[in-house]
């Protein structure tokens, strides 16, 4: 079968037949010897010739569709591919011509190359989706230099420097807007049809398109680390890494191809020779039982089906690494979520501040603000937009994961974290009953009070959990550093079944462990998703992990067997949706194609069918199989 590149370009801009905009050069050149091929034959069948001259009508037909056929067939025996459907194409039909049947021949390989024009269609068709994700890579970057600027390929400019991106302009590199105020169009990134505001201070996505204002962007990432460099990295090796169904077929075929042409050659010669058959009838019959033993729909339709399902989810926002990662996603029965940026917005404010007895509340937060002020954490940010004053310079800084962090403001040393880091610096504090994050602060070991931030659950975070619920999850939990109360009241609010909290990254781990344990006892998987840097060795232990890439770091995503561009963790069922009804293709097409070449199989032996209704066998069941894997190109997964 071919092998087909995801890399495809769509640059021809001319009006064509709409057949023909999804076919590449190759295959429009099979459309005209179809052509040729089918006048000749016509002209050849028509009897306004005689016998020699129609002869040599049908050879110079066969000629003409078949030539690269057998040609491809006699490559691949020198290099060690005997059996494949060009060998066995070629000698059914070469057969048929030696007993003199011309039309037959001919009709083979004009029905074998039309489905080979239905197979690019359909290839074409779902490149088409994923190529949109690919039309996301910048051409420039106008980079500005004093008080001009130049246009320069995007990975000449470096971090730090400043780009300016017009209205109608891609946005070439992640960072931050120093100038402007415009809206964003991310879908092709997030799959999110509302375009973003955006202003000074906001982070600029690569990939997206610059909308109705002129925007200046401190360049945060080199462009072989941003994020549209990482997607197309993603979609272009979407392809590499089979589903086991894949696997499968392709040692099937290995095996299966060899044994029917054994079969046929017994066909042909064992009749004759131990029960006086005809030689000319059993060598047809063998030829017949040839062109319908080609495992095309299965080879061709099973890499296909899975090829759309990426597409599929490509176009939901949803980046699939793999064929094996949707396959795998049929049986997840349980579902862990992280929860700061995942199930809730991650936008974090000071509630509350509780100094301590003749401390200042607004001193307190100076301080907390000044140790926070180099993190980019949705807890440090919120306590920085928390204090608008002066802040302090400080030295030495310091973070323990799972604790907080610590500093020197001049002399004074800080510590400023959850309970743990009170308790690990053995320090006497007052904790805490308002519900919420609560960070507790200490100076020279001295407590000088807390301070409370909230967080909300995202918009469609119930609604993920309950559809999760409805269609097969038999348990949904979260996971998170928080303290009990807040965990609880999350987990309530969205009605998650177990909520695990006051856990360092390396409990998310143990957890999860424990959760894969009693999946894979019903031979079930557990999917992980998570934003986070400190999720990264969770990603990576679950069966699936899902990085929400809209919020999420890079190690999440480089971790991520799936990443979800937006932030909605819906994906996460839409994505699981798309690969059930993936497989469910899968499976008729294994099916649909198993049942009609047995039952042709057995047909043809017994000579109850002729070489046309061979070639409906082998072609006609490969077209249905191939259009049948087109539906996902067509489904509303949005429903």
């Amino acid at each position: 079968m071919k092998s087909y590149d995801i890399q495809s370009n769509y640059k021809s801009k001319k009006k064509t037949p709409k057949l023909l905009t999804n076919l590449d050069n190759s295959a429009k050149l099979t459309v005209v010897r179809l052509l040729i091929a089918s006048i000749l034959l016509l002209i050849g069948v028509s009897s306004l010739l005689p016998g020699p001259l129609s002869t040599l009508v049908f050879i110079v037909a066969y000629l003409v569709i078949g030539s690269r056929i057998v040609f491809k067939a006699i490559n691949n025996i020198f290099h060690g591919e005997i059996f494949d459907e060009n060998f066995l194409m070629s000698i059914a039909t070469i057969g048929a011509i030696a007993l003199g049947e011309y039309p037959e021949a001919i009709a083979v390989m004009l029905f074998y190359e039309l489905g080979n024009v239905f197979e690019d269609v359909a290839v074409n068709k779902s490149k088409k989706s994923i190529s949109a994700l690919l039309k996301v890579k910048p051409t420039f970057a106008t980079l500005k230099v004093a008080d001009q600027t130049k246009q320069v390929d995007p990975s000449q400019v470096t971090i730090g420097q400043i780009i300016l991106v017009k209205p109608g302009e891609k946005i070439p590199l992640d960072g931050e807007i120093i100038k402007g105020i415009s809206s964003v169009d991310t879908s092709a990134l997030t799959g999110e049809s509302m375009p973003q505001e955006v202003t000074t201070g906001d982070q600029a996505l690569s990939g997206s398109i610059n909308q109705n204002g002129t925007l200046e962007i401190r360049v945060a990432k080199a462009y072989s680390d941003s994020t549209v460099a990482k997607i197309l990295d993603l979609v272009e090796n979407a392809s590499n890494k089979k589903a086991n169904t894949e696997k499968f077929i392709t040692k099937f075929a290995k095996i299966y191809t060899p044994i029917v042409v054994f079969l046929a050659v017994a066909l042909a010669i064992v009749p004759p020779l131990l029960f006086s058959g005809e030689w000319n009838t059993w060598v047809y019959r063998a030829l017949i039982f040839l062109v319908i033993s080609c495992p095309c729909a299965l080879v061709i339709s099973v890499p296909l089906s899975f090829f759309g399902g990426i597409g599929a989810a490509s176009k939901q926002g949803i980046l699939v690494k793999g064929s094996n990662y949707l396959e795998a996603l049929n049986f997840v029965d349980t579902v862990a979520f992280d929860k700061t940026g995942t199930l809730t917005k991650g936008k974090f404010e000071v509630v509350e501040v509780a100094p301590a007895k003749s401390i200042d509340a607004n001193k307190l937060l100076q301080v907390a603000a000044s140790v926070e002020q180099n993190s980019t954490h949705p807890i440090a940010l919120s306590i920085q937009k928390g204090f608008s004053g002066k802040i302090f310079p400080v030295t030495n800084a310091s973070e323990q994961a799972g604790h907080g962090l610590q500093a020197d403001i001049g002399d004074k040393h800080i510590i400023l974290g959850n309970s743990k880091a009170m308790k690990d610096a053995g320090i006497n504090f007052s904790k805490s009953k308002t519900l919420g994050t609560v960070i507790y602060l200490a100076v020279d070991r001295q407590f000088w009070g807390s301070i409370v931030i909230a967080d909300e659950a995202k918009a469609d975070s119930a609604s993920a959990i309950q559809l999760l619920k409805n269609h097969g999850i038999k348990r949904t939990a979260m996971l998170t550093g928080d303290n009990e109360k807040i965990g609880n009241s999350i987990g309530k609010k969205l009605k998650l079944d177990s909520v695990y909290s006051n856990l360092m990254p390396e409990n998310k781990v143990e957890i999860v462990k424990d959760l894969l344990s009693d999946s894979h006892q019903n031979n079930k998987k557990v999917a992980f998703v998570g934003d986070g840097i400190n999720d990264t060795p969770v990603l990576a232990n679950a069966d699936i992990g899902f990085a929400m890439g809209g919020l999420g770091s890079d190690a999440a995503i480089e971790a991520a067997d799936v990443v979800i561009m937006g932030d909605e963790p819906s994906k996460v069922f839409k994505a699981i949706k798309i690969a059930k009804r993936t497989r469910g293709i899968v499976i008729q097409n294994i099916s649909f194609a198993l049942i009609i070449k047995v039952l042709f199989l057995l047909f043809g032996a017994l000579g109850m069918v002729g070489m046309w209704e061979a070639v409906f066998a082998d072609v006609g069941v490969t077209v249905i199989a191939v259009l049948n894997a087109m539906r996902l190109q067509f489904i509303n997964f949005k429903k």
